[in-house]
This record gives C-alpha cells, structure tokens and sequence, in this order.
C-alpha cells in the first residue's frame, strides 16, 4: 500500500497540529500514514520491505535519530520531501544566508563573520565601532537562541563565544532598534508556506503573537513584510518557515530563517503561533502533496 502523506513525529506538542494535518487531509481526499514512537519500529520494517511506501514525507521526526531511516528512505527512492534536509542545512547557516540576503538587496543588521575557532583559532584585530555600544553574538548554526549573546561589549566576550560551538562560524550583529507603531515595537515574525505569508507582530520579551490586521497592513504600509519573506522563500527554497524582520529606517530581516517551526498553537499556549495561521499552514502543506500524487 502506497499512502500519499507520511507524517513522522513524536513531539507531544505537535498534537495539534498533526490534527490540523489530518483534517486537511480528509478535506482533500488524502490519504496520510502517521509513524508515532509506539509504531515506529514496525512502520521503518513496513517500508523497507515495500509493504507500506509513501510520495510526500513531512518529517517532524528531527533530532530523533531512530527516525532517521524515513527521510533516508525518501532520498533513496525518490519521495518528495516537504523541506529536504540538506535544504534545512543550507539554509539555516545563518553566515550563509547573511551573504545571500544582501546579495538580494535585502536589509540585515550590520554584521561582521568570524572563521569557526577550529579553522582560525586566532582573529586579526577586529573593529567593532560599526557594531555600537552593544551588539550581539550568534553561532551560524544555532537555532532558538542556543549559544546568542545579546549585549555584548568586548573581544574577550567575542573570544570566549567562539569556544561554546568552536566548528562554527559566528556573526557578530549590531542591535536593530525598531519604531513605534502604536505604542508597540514594529518587530515580527512572519510565516511562509508554499507560496502564502502570514505576519504577525511579535513581542521579543514575551515571545507573543499577534495578527498582523489587513487595516494594519493598509494603515501602517506594512505589505512589505510579504514581499521581504516571499524573497527569503525564494532565496532559502524551504516550502515552510518562519523569519523575523523590524522595521527601523527599512525593514530589516534580523533572524533569517527559521525551518523547524515551533508548531504549540495559541489556545493551548500563550506563545503559541495562532491557531489560524497554524491551520492555513496545515492546508498548504497538504496541498504540495496534493500536486505530488
């Protein structure tokens, strides 16, 4: 048996959202395979025998390595996979993609990129005037602020980040102070998925969402959040992710590309993403899939 969607994941958070999935597949007539840890074992048996195969993988499985062999098996035998591994990769190097935007023509805060400390254990002399008083220290590879510095002032700090993940590269950012909309910081974070965007405000403190309105678009010219992301999308080429970009002087893409979505929806937790949003995902997911079959 052949199904159209298959949806590994073990994350008791991606609940919601599995069931957005299903629902979205039942909608379109798609049939989905759902390997969860109480049938992983016999479902990698199923396919590697040919008993059960697949056309479309959306893998939640990541950073599971027993689930490992079903993205290798959608390699091997030619699935389409919903934001391929080695895509993720490229993509989420934060040095790379610094490279790539501004290539683009797009904004991003001004940076400066160090060799990893294994490469190049000594750095020359660095100028750290165009970062300002404070600035922030990132490994390219991290991901929900794993190894970030926010207001950093020195080389000795600079010195000993770079020991923290010493095979990567580190970027070194000036803050980006955004304007004031309404009493509110003009900071968001955006979501992609095949081809739609959906903007919302968010709070760097609280990790809070909220819709951007289609009168706030209007009202405040912010219409250009979806044509930053729409060129990120075709910069990164994931099918899904998210991006975070202010509004200062320009609207500047602060933190690029984020491809494992956070996918906890806002009725079951305060920093969740909408659920709305989250279910337009959903359906836009399942209509790749859709147009693989």
């Amino acid at each position: 048996m052949r199904y159209d969607l298959c949806l590994p994941w073990y994350w008791e958070y991606d609940e919601a959202f599995v069931g957005m999935v299903e629902r979205a597949c039942i909608e379109q007539g798609i049939s989905l395979w759902q390997i969860k840890p109480d049938n992983l074992l016999e479902s990698i048996t199923a396919l590697y025998k040919g008993v059960l195969t697949f056309k479309t993988l959306l893998h939640r499985g990541q950073g599971e390595p027993a689930f490992d062999p079903i993205p290798r098996w959608a390699l091997e035998y030619g699935a389409k996979r919903i934001n391929p591994a080695e895509v993720s990769a490229w993509s989420e190097d934060k040095a790379t993609m610094h490279l790539e935007l501004i290539n683009a023509g797009l904004h991003t805060p001004h940076t400066i990129l160090l060799a990893p400390f294994l490469e190049q254990p000594v750095v020359a002399p660095i100028d750290l005037t165009p970062l300002g008083e404070s600035f922030v220290i990132k490994p390219s590879n991290g991901g929900g602020g794993e190894g970030v510095i926010l207001g950093a002032s020195s080389i000795e700090e600079i010195l000993q980040a770079r020991m923290e993940f010493p095979e990567q590269k580190y970027l070194l950012q000036a803050h980006v102070t955004p304007r004031m909309i309404e009493d509110t910081p003009a900071w968001f974070r955006v979501f992609y998925a095949n081809g739609e965007t959906h903007p919302c405000w968010w709070d760097t403190s609280t990790h809070i969402y909220a819709n951007v309105t289609a009168e706030e678009e209007s009202q405040y010219r912010l219409g250009r959040l979806r044509d930053v992301t729409k060129r990120i999308a075709s910069i990164c080429k994931l099918d899904w992710f998210s991006t975070e970009i202010a509004l200062a002087d320009e609207f500047v893409v602060v933190d690029y590309v984020n491809d494992e979505i956070d996918t906890r929806v806002q009725s079951q937790a305060l920093d969740g993403v909408p659920d709305e949003i989250m279910e337009s995902i959903a359906k836009q997911l399942v209509k790749i899939t859709k147009e693989n079959l």
